[in-house]
């Protein structure tokens, strides 16, 4: 799936792969525990977690893999050393197959997001 018309994440994680849905459900369920205070919406084809009206956090199915999109600079760098083994791009981490999906490390950042407001790319 590159961008996703569902209306809401309901219909997207019910849209993707069922070989991802799981993967995906349980990201979904991380970010709502963890983003206290944000908005969840579809922005760009993909689920946003969103504060005051910014985006920081997100995720998608693409083709080859699964991205978590971390909006923050700040929070990129300040995990710079947990990151750099991982696949990333600009914005991105991402995860070839669900199983090798990092949820102790996604719970971290997503943390780390939560904790202060700061500036997203």
């Amino acid at each position: 799936m590159v961008q996703s018309s569902a209306e809401d994440v309901d219909q997207y994680i019910a849209e993707l792969p069922e070989a991802r849905r799981g993967a995906l459900t349980e990201l979904r369920a991380l970010c709502r525990a963890e983003l206290t205070g944000f908005r969840e919406v579809m922005a760009y084809g993909m689920p946003v977690y969103e504060r005051d009206g910014t985006g920081e956090v997100a995720f998608a199915s693409q083709k080859q893999y699964i991205s978590v999109y971390l909006l923050r600079t700040d929070v990129r760098e300040a995990f710079a050393d947990r990151l750099a083994g991982h696949d990333m791009g600009k914005g991105c981490l991402r995860f070839r197959t669900p199983e090798k999906i990092d949820f102790t490390l996604v719970r971290d950042l997503l943390r780390a997001t939560a904790a202060t407001p700061g500036p997203a790319c």
